[in-house]
């Protein structure tokens, strides 16, 4: 059996352990074998029994097996998922779509950045603490954004992560760091420094808005981007941007191919009957 057909063959498992991390946001622990290969940036598809089967990106993966999924309550199928109870049985697909890359630079000299939004952080926390350990970057600096002071997620983590750096926190009320979202301290952060990656993940608005800025100050980035998906392996075409297949060619970018799909990263989007809805007037 080749790899994409182990991937893709469902699995089921139960539910191990549920951490409340916000309000709104649960992280999920379950055994999958064949997920525990993934790496950071790639993601599963989790089916509900007897409700639906959704796409997430991986938060955890553990040579024993443990994997993570952090889930916001933002529709039916989400909302049920929030309302199961451990030892209670879910399907696995995955690990699907490619993963972020580290930079080639000598070892323990890279400046990185990672900017979060919501549980597009926890992607970026698997990429901290696995993706980058071969290459020990001198420099982390994280910018995490939500709404509110209890919508942050994953502090306590971010703060150890970078204690060699800078962790940045930013809340729309302003009830915690500073006020506003997240691409304001960026823009700052541009101007003052060079970095060897910059990785971000979260809502495709806040994502277009990071592509732009960083484009401006001509700095190198990658992008997960999160869009209707409903196979995971490139078949029924729901996840469509541009040229690309989200599922299948990403779900990371790089400036290149962001740059070809800016007139609709952010703006449009397709809908579950297949037609296009926009998402913005810029």
């Amino acid at each position: 059996m080749d790899y994409l057909t182990a991937a893709n063959t469902l699995r089921t498992t139960k539910i191990e352990q549920i951490i409340t991390e916000s309000p709104s946001v649960k992280t999920f622990i379950f055994k999958d074998k064949q997920c525990a290969k993934a790496k950071p940036g790639q993601f599963l598809m989790l089916w509900i029994p007897g409700i639906d089967e959704i796409p997430l990106s991986i938060f955890n993966a553990t040579k024993n097996g443990k994997i993570s999924v952090s889930v916001k309550a933002v529709g039916e199928a989400t909302q049920h998922l929030h309302n199961m109870k451990t030892k209670e049985t879910i399907g696995i697909r995955g690990p699907f779509g490619n993963n972020f890359t580290p930079p080639t630079v000598t070892q323990m000299q890279a400046n990185i950045l990672l900017i979060g939004g919501g549980t597009g952080t926890a992607p970026l926390l698997f990429l901290a603490k696995t993706g980058l350990a071969t290459i020990k970057p001198k420099k982390l600096t994280f910018i995490v954004g939500a709404r509110t002071q209890n919508e942050l997620l994953f502090t306590e983590h971010l703060f150890k992560i970078c204690q060699e750096g800078k962790l940045i926190t930013t809340t729309n009320d302003g009830t915690h760091g500073h006020k506003g979202v997240v691409t304001e301290p960026l823009t700052e952060l541009l101007s003052q420094e060079k970095f060897d990656a910059i990785y971000t993940c979260g809502p495709e608005i806040m994502v277009k808005k990071i592509f732009e800025t960083t484009q401006k100050h001509k700095q190198p980035l990658q992008a997960s981007l999160e869009r209707l998906m409903r196979c995971g392996i490139g078949l029924c075409g729901s996840c469509t941007i541009g040229k690309y297949r989200v599922c299948k060619d990403g779900p990371i970018f790089n400036n290149t191919q962001l740059d070809e799909i800016k007139n609709e990263l952010g703006i449009s989007k397709l809908n579950p009957n297949g037609s296009k809805t926009f998402t913005t007037n810029t």
